[in-house]
């Protein structure tokens, strides 16, 4: 009997694509697909799981204080029961006389690692040759690619030893943490909301995801709004055209030091910004002159490529959906071997694949709403260069670069929802952008200085922005406005006033305008904003901060809160337990009574799980074992520190009913 090689990958969808390229079409048997050569086989996701506390000891099924902190010195496995009978089918394949050879083809991540490790583990596999099949799309040629080159599994164990962690870390944190809660303040909360059983579930990073919820509520819960007065002008530049400047406080104005001004540029008086206007007007003629006078062009490049964060914000914005609905969509297009690996937090090239990108553009062409844009780059040969661009960085990806469109799969176009098709028309019209030369915008910035007492003067500021060149605007398909920045230094989009962007061109420094008139605009302080279900997996993409400036966050991506395949599922949670809740119309987030009451308990009991920093330490110490700067060892024993104290601390509170005094405002508040 001829020795065979077995490819296993993670779906059923998957592993006919393998045996397809292969070439292993051979005889379709119940769990997995053989020809002369090979066999194909599946694990529908995971066939193994952790097995809970009863199972070490059946006495540890009741929940009691004393048998905490649980923390095994070896861990137990059990096969999911209701895929058991595909698990005995991968088992068997696995450990057949005839196969020599095992094609690891799960997901290449982290989790796709585990789930065969886990496999193999239980199915207690010897004396077989084992290799890893790593690829960044479905595509024919990089399957193909991917066993060709294919290393020996043992290349991969210090991942598989870190996938090994983050399961250990997210069980004996929620273990332990929700029993300990639980038994400790689960009946003071049952007592107070007049329910039976409160259980707490507390996460190592959705516990953390609550806390950044709640503390954003009580930021606008607690916002004291701030009425000002600002003052504008508008300035004359012929009897047609003239602009509006803002009033600001320097040394030289008759405000210098006044204590009733809002941030130097408005007045917490209405009086004062009147008194403001009357002393100028009583000047004649009333005019202010020219000092200062900038006028330069300002490119701005397309921005990096798509991770799933950046993807999933956009689809929360853009088509109001939420992240796992944006992973499910993201995860059918791949399967159809439409786009690149989806979960990956990378938003660049990789130097191999920039070298040949021209494959993907080409595949484009055929796609009609960028179709063009296609061509136009492959007629100009533009992606010749991105191999030197900030576009490709090698040093910024770790297991898998950018989500791309791979020029392939366009047949399955039209079997997609309006939604999907929307989220890869967006991927493509990301993509393509980068090949496409800056946008262009004139920007014009003033000072004027009008006379008001004698020795005193006035400035006004003003500034505008003009789309001169569209560059990757074409692509992109949305004309970029002011930024938020620069609308709160109220630049003027004056793209449409040809007359306007004329003047200030021959405008010079030195040159005297007629005031036209003034106006107060009163405004007022406004809260931060809710957290939407977009803008929050970018706040847990940089460790609790929501950076709103794209280039800025790619600057400072460090560790953080979860992993680009975890984060959704996290929200999910919180969403299916009631600790936070999902506007599906808007996306926006927002707490629950119950969630606040949860975090108020871990507040005061163990405040650190709260802690984006630390949360986001756990992930990076993950990623050193990965990559070995650290041991498995090493990590477990810091971990076992950690929740041994915890649990020290939560054991030695007395009175847990006294946090009912932390509750009450909270019930103030939902009451009403």
């Amino acid at each position: 009997m001829p020795n065979k090689s077995l490819y296993i990958a993670e779906k059923p969808s998957v592993a006919r694509e393998f045996a397809r390229v292969i070439g292993a079409g051979g005889k379709n048997n119940d769990g997995y697909i053989e020809s002369e050569n090979a066999i194909v086989t599946w694990c529908v996701g995971h066939l193994i799981t952790m097995s809970y506390p009863d199972k070490y000891d059946p006495a540890l099924k009741q929940w009691r204080m004393e048998t905490l902190p649980f923390i095994p010195a070896s861990f137990k496995y059990e096969v999911i029961e209701n895929v058991k009978k595909q698990f005995d089918i991968v088992s068997s394949l696995l450990n057949r006389p005839d196969v020599d050879t095992i094609y690891v083809c799960t997901d290449s991540g982290r989790e796709g690692e585990y789930i065969y490790r886990l496999v193999e583990q239980e199915a207690k596999v010897t004396g077989k040759v084992r290799r890893r099949v790593w690829i960044d799309s479905q595509t024919d040629e990089e399957i193909k690619r991917g066993v060709r080159e294919a290393k020996d599994l043992s290349e991969y164990d210090n991942l598989a030893a870190s996938a090994y962690l983050r399961a250990k870390e997210d069980y004996l944190m929620g273990i332990n943490f929700s029993r300990l809660l639980t038994l400790k303040f689960g009946p003071v909360i049952s007592s107070y909301m007049h329910t039976k059983n409160t259980v707490l579930s507390i996460g190592r990073v959705m516990t953390c995801v609550l806390g950044m919820v709640v503390r954003r509520e009580r930021e606008i819960r607690n916002f004291v709004k701030t009425t000002y007065y600002r003052v504008n002008a508008s300035f004359s530049l012929d009897d047609e055209n003239a602009f509006s400047g803002y009033w600001k406080c320097d040394d030289a104005s008759m405000f210098a030091g006044c204590k009733d001004l809002y941030k130097d540029a408005g007045f917490l008086k209405q009086e004062d910004a009147q008194r403001l206007i009357d002393t100028i007007n009583s000047n004649v003629p009333v005019q202010a002159e020219v000092t200062k006078l900038e006028k330069k062009n300002e490119k701005k490049s397309a921005p990096l490529l798509y991770n799933l964060a950046e993807l999933q914000n956009d689809c929360s914005r853009r088509f109001k959906i939420s992240p796992d609905q944006t992973l499910q969509i993201v995860q059918e297009l791949y399967e159809k071997r439409m786009v690149t690996y989806p979960r990956t937090d990378a938003r660049v090239l990789s130097t191999a694949v920039a070298k040949e990108i021209n494959k993907n553009i080409g595949g484009l062409q055929n796609f009609l709403p960028v179709g063009e844009f296609a061509k136009e780059i492959l007629d100009a040969r533009s992606w010749q260069g991105i191999g030197k661009s900030k576009y490709t960085n090698d040093k910024l990806i770790t297991d898998h670069y950018a989500i791309i469109p791979t020029g392939q799969g366009l047949g399955s176009f039209n079997s997609l929802n309006n939604t999907a098709k929307g989220v890869y028309e967006l991927i493509c019209r990301r993509f393509l952008a980068i090949f496409f030369p800056p946008t262009v915008y004139k920007k014009y910035s003033l000072s004027l200085s009008a006379k008001s007492a004698p020795d005193k003067t006035e400035t006004f500021n003003a500034s505008f922005k003009a789309l001169i060149d569209e560059g990757y605007l074409k692509v992109a398909g949305v004309f970029q406005g002011p930024t938020k920045a620069e609308k709160e230094e109220d630049v003027q989009d004056i793209k449409n006033s040809p007359g306007v962007m004329k003047k200030l061109d021959d405008l010079k420094k030195g040159a005297l305008l007629a005031i036209r008139g003034f106006e107060i605009k009163e405004g007022s302080t406004a809260p931060p904003t809710r957290y939407n279900s977009g803008s929050i997996i970018l706040a847990m993409e940089n460790a609790g901060q929501l950076i709103e400036d794209e280039e800025l966050r790619a600057l400072i991506k460090s560790a953080g809160i979860g992993t680009s395949a975890t984060r959704a599922e996290i929200l999910k949670k919180l969403i299916n337990i009631k600790y936070i809740a999902l506007n599906t119309k808007t996306q926006i987030i927002t707490p629950t009574y119950l969630g606040e009451l949860i975090y108020e308990v871990v507040l005061a009991s163990m405040p650190k799980m709260l802690d984006a920093e630390m949360t986001a330490s756990w992930e990076k110490g993950l990623t050193m074992v990965a990559d070995g700067s650290i041991t498995d060892a090493e990590y477990m024993e810091k971990l076992d520190r950690f929740i041994t104290l915890r649990c020290t601390n939560v054991k030695a509170i007395t009175g847990p009913q006294g946090i009912t005094s932390r509750f009450e405002p909270i019930r103030r508040v939902y009451n009403k």
